[in-house]
């Protein structure tokens, strides 16, 4: 190449070397064994010049590189560096990564549950852990010098994304920040919010991928690539992907084939197998199983692989089909390493707990090379995956989405089973960025020439959209940034009211808010347009169309009140109706899902006695619990009720009824549809809204036809241009109010928290209260709920197991919330604890009520307190074992373990913030630590 160039050119080159070798990145780059990517060139020179950086690269670019030079950066300048990550799982990883590149002495961790070396040069940490050391002023700040965020676009994460802008806006000014981010499409507008509120930000965004990807629709024994080959299609030289023409036919000839549609109607009843079968014999494409995809890819050399299963039950059945299916992918010398690395890492498992946890089908697994990944396994169990995918002696692992958060599990292949998963309330299409996210574990760089993404074929999948979903890289970056009662006594006591009200200004979230406001600004005048347009077309001769229409709506607006009160009225008659249920009465519900006869096991809310899933009292009226002809036991309420209620007949509830019991159900639910011959549901009358008897209504009937409009012949012409005018004006309305309710929406919800605390006495003008001091060191959902149980002493003269059950109440959610049976509690005093926890927590949700904290935009609530855990968490601080815990517990290990990690995490902030006078709280916090800190709990790592 040297020859080619002029001596000017080859002396300004050398000019360039001589350079870069007196530079901090010229050492930096000799540590790596490949040639940096340009845009790691340029962000690792940005950052050497002194600017902040956003980094914003596919998974598997490399662009953590730049975080690792930020840390090479602080060490030769003898300053420290936090590497903050989302997940306790990444902070391990990269922790290992660091202590083996520059020593255990060097290198710190932070995690919660994990202080390894906290006062080292380097230290990686959760970013919780650094906003916790920003509000108490830690002194380990002192020399930071460089913080890096990896995995930057979890702000958007709607239950954590607070805590990154958090952390963003409060590090010190000193501090120079990298931002390393997935692929987002409005980069530059987070750049920009970052040049505003941490300086001189430089932003780097990389859209491909070092590894290219082919994505391809596995169908029948056939793979069709999803793409043609990539044509120019001339112009600006852009390349356009067009799909796979035979694909397109596939689709078109599969998705207009017929089916017997009374197989869609039998919904639940149809048990998984049979829907599966169902859904095969309806398509002429066979379907092949799970380890005929696997043994088709191992055939073409397309392992090892990563299978995404929308499910915990499906990844372990996917792994139970390979191994019936006989299905190995290890020859007899990798077989023997994993055992070898397996009982290494398993050695501090007690043999009895190791039975409990399945160990023995697993490492058959294992062995085979064939694994699952999922947030219900036993933390060792997942890290153990982690490392035998890595070292290639598992080849296929069936994981649920939480391995695609940043873990660095690459695979060659990526397989897609559907393109749809629960999103917490309903089946929904995976979005792009998930997309994105999933398949861009595909392909690893230094060992793979390709990746590839494989969508297994089904009925009614669209090519066009995949594609959609395959070409769309980026999704928006969107703020999740809330104040919460801890953020608010934390601010007001640094910086005071009025500065820390300047400070939320600042926000990511206030600072997209105020940019959407142009938009809409300009809407406002367009309709402002439309309704001048409008106000012409109702113009009539004979009189004041505008006052006339505004009489015809205020006729028809007191008409649907008169109807709304109606139906109020009857919905009183329910509720007053279901208090009159008892145990075996026979109902019939008229509506809803749960429509149909149904059998009252519990009548619902009886003074002192525990109800729903939560375990104590609501507000709500009555809730009858309820077994259905379809064996379902759920709690109904007054809504599905929309006319009276009464006994139809009556049934004898055995003693021996089990509502968790599938036997008990079904036999009960059979006697329960034996008896649906003989009843005859009576039909209630509905009363009509006396209309014709109300004076409001008579009157403007009378105003209405005296009014000189009335008699126009293009009356009802004019009407409609009436009616567009009121409703552009209703829209242009509101838009109004959106403006005004978006600018300055952060802080006006300071305001109504802050007035909140300070009714409660947590704050005093600029002065943070004993009270506040508390709740200032007190982080999580429940942080307020936290408080007062504290100030009130709630937990006063409860032991260590009790008080570990209490404080599960603050952190555990279930994951199914309509679980309609009631938990089981611990007795005596915690069950009185847990129920005076909930009555404070409902005396708090009508202030926030009152206060307008729960409707605010960017509000916050507190949800009320789950008891789902509290059993499980005493049986196990009482030093139950294992298999009596997760037995009773019904939770798979690594859902237990994480819960009891949480509920450690908050009887360490309930310690240290627990008043003097409350000392025997503080001391048996720290016993209930110890007491769940043992067997699964303390040797799991990652939590």
């Amino acid at each position: 190449m040297t020859e080619d160039l002029t001596p000017a050119e080859a002396y300004a080159a050398a000019l360039a070397r001589n350079a870069e070798q007196r530079t901090a990145l010229a050492p930096f780059r000799e540590l790596y064994d490949f040639g940096l990517d340009p845009f790691q060139i340029e962000a690792c020179q940005a950052l050497e010049a002194g600017k902040g950086v956003l980094v914003a690269a596919p998974t598997g670019s490399g662009k953590t590189i730049v975080g690792e030079f930020a840390v090479h950066l602080a060490l030769a300048q003898g300053r420290k560096c936090f590497y903050t990550t989302p997940i306790k799982a990444l902070s391990n990883q990269k922790y290992a990564d660091l202590v083996k590149r520059y020593g255990a002495d060097k290198v710190g961790l932070l995690t919660g549950d994990n202080s390894v070396n906290g006062d080292a040069p380097i230290v990686v940490m959760t970013t919780e852990v650094l906003r916790n050391m920003l509000y108490a002023g830690s002194q380990a700040l002192s020399g930071l010098g460089y913080v890096v965020m990896d995995e930057v676009h979890y702000l958007s994460d709607r239950f954590r994304g607070a805590v990154w802008e958090e952390v963003i806006i409060h590090l010190p000014e000193s501090v120079t920040l990298v931002s390393l981010s997935a692929t987002v499409s409005n980069a530059e507008e987070f750049g920009d919010w970052l040049d505003t509120v941490r300086g001189d930000t430089e932003v780097i965004v990389s859209e491909s991928r070092p590894v290219p990807l082919w994505q391809h629709v596995l169908a029948g024994r056939r793979m069709y690539d999803l793409f043609e080959e990539e044509t120019d299609h001339g112009g600006r030289g852009a390349s356009r992907r067009e799909v796979n023409p035979d694909l397109l036919r596939l689709a078109r000839t599969e998705n207009t084939r017929t089916y017997n549609p009374r197989e869609r109607r039998r919904g639940k009843m149809v048990r998984e197998a049979d829907r599966e079968r169902e859904r095969r014999q309806r398509s002429r494409i066979w379907t092949p199983g799970r380890p005929e995809v696997i043994e088709r890819l191992d055939a073409e050399g397309l392992l090892p692989a990563i299978t995404f299963i929308f499910s915990r039950a499906g990844c372990e059945a996917a792994v139970q089909q390979c191994l019936y299916a006989g299905l190995r992918l290890n020859d007899d010398e990798a077989r023997l390493r994993v055992r070898e690395i397996v009982e290494e890492r398993t050695a501090a498992i007690p043999t009895e707990d190791l039975h409990v946890l399945g160990y023995y089908e697993w490492l058959e697994a294992l062995e085979r090379g064939i694994a699952a990944h999922h947030a219900g396994m036993l933390p060792t169990f997942k890290e153990v995956v982690e490392e035998l995918f890595v070292r290639g002696l598992v080849k296929a692992v069936f994981a649920t989405e939480t391995l695609a958060l940043g873990i660095n599990m690459p695979a060659r292949t990526v397989i897609l089973e559907k393109l749809v998963k629960w999103n917490g309330e309903q089946h929904a299409d995976i979005t792009p960025g998930e997309y994105t996210q999933l398949t861009g574990r595909a392909g690893r760089r230094g060992i793979d020439v390709e990746g590839h993404a494989v969508v297994l074929w089904q009925r009614g999948l669209d090519p066009g959209h995949l594609a959609g979903l395959a070409g769309t890289r980026t999704y928006p970056l969107r703020s999740s940034f809330k104040p919460s009662y801890n953020m608010a006594v934390n601010l007001v006591d640094q910086f005071g009211r009025h500065r820390s009200r300047e400070l939320l200004e600042t926000s990511f979230a206030q600072f997209q808010a105020d940019r959407s406001v142009v938009g809409i600004s300009r809407q406002v005048q367009r309709n402002e347009e439309g309704l001048q347009g409008y106000r012409e077309g109702m113009t009539c001769h004979l009189g004041d169309f505008e006052e006339y229409a505004r009489l015809r709506r205020d006729l028809k607006d007191r008409e649907t009140e008169l109807a709304r009160q109606g139906a109020a009225q009857r919905r009183a008659q329910a509720a007053s109706s279901l208090e009159k249920l008892k145990p075996g009465d026979v109902i019939h519900v008229p509506t809803g899902k749960f429509a149909g006869l149904a059998l009252v096991l519990d009548p619902g809310i009886p003074a002192g006695r525990t109800n729903g899933h939560r375990g104590f009292e609501h507000h709500d009226g009555p809730r009858p619990l309820v077994l259905t002809a379809e064996r379902q036991v759920k709690r109904l309420a007054s809504i599905d009720f929309p006319v009276p209620v009464e006994a139809l007949e009556r049934m004898r509830i055995p003693k021996s009824f089990n509502p968790r019991s599938p036997q008990s159900r079904r036999d009960l639910a059979s006697a329960l549809r034996s008896k649906a011959g003989h009843i005859n549901p009576e039909r209630h009358r509905r009363q009509r809204a006396a209309a014709a008897d109300d004076r409001e209504i008579a009157r403007l009937r009378t105003e209405i036809r005296a009014h000189p409009c009335h008699g126009c012949d293009e009356r009802e012409d004019h009407a409609r241009w009436a009616e567009r005018y009121h409703r552009l004006q209703r829209d242009t309305q509101q838009l109004e109010r959106r403006i005004e309710g978006r600018t300055n929406t952060i802080a006006r919800t300071f305001d109504r928290i802050v007035a909140l605390l300070t009714e409660l006495d947590y704050l005093r003008g600029d002065e943070v209260t004993d009270n506040g001091k508390r709740l200032a060191r007190l982080y999580g959902e429940l942080d307020l709920l936290a408080s007062e149980c504290l100030r009130d002493r709630v937990w006063e003269g409860l032991n260590p197991a009790e008080l570990a059950a209490c404080v599960s109440a603050l952190v555990f959610e279930a994951r199914q919330a309509d679980d309609a049976v009631a938990p089981k509690l611990p007795t005596g005093n915690a069950k009185a604890a847990l129920g005076e926890m909930v009555r404070i927590w409902g005396r708090l949700d009508a202030l926030e009520e009152e206060f307008r904290i729960n409707q605010a935009e960017g509000g916050v609530g507190q949800r009320e307190p789950d008891l789902g855990f509290a059993w499980a968490a005493y049986q196990w601080a009482s030093e139950k074992s294992l298999d009596e815990v997760l037995r009773e517990a019904e939770m798979p290990a690594g859902d237990f373990v994480r819960w009891c990690k949480q509920v450690i995490d908050v009887l360490g902030q309930i310690a240290a913030a627990a008043p003097k006078e409350n000392s025997t709280v503080a001391k048996n916090a720290r016993k209930a630590v110890d007491a769940l800190l043992r067997g699964v709990v303390a040797y799991s790592s990652v939590g």
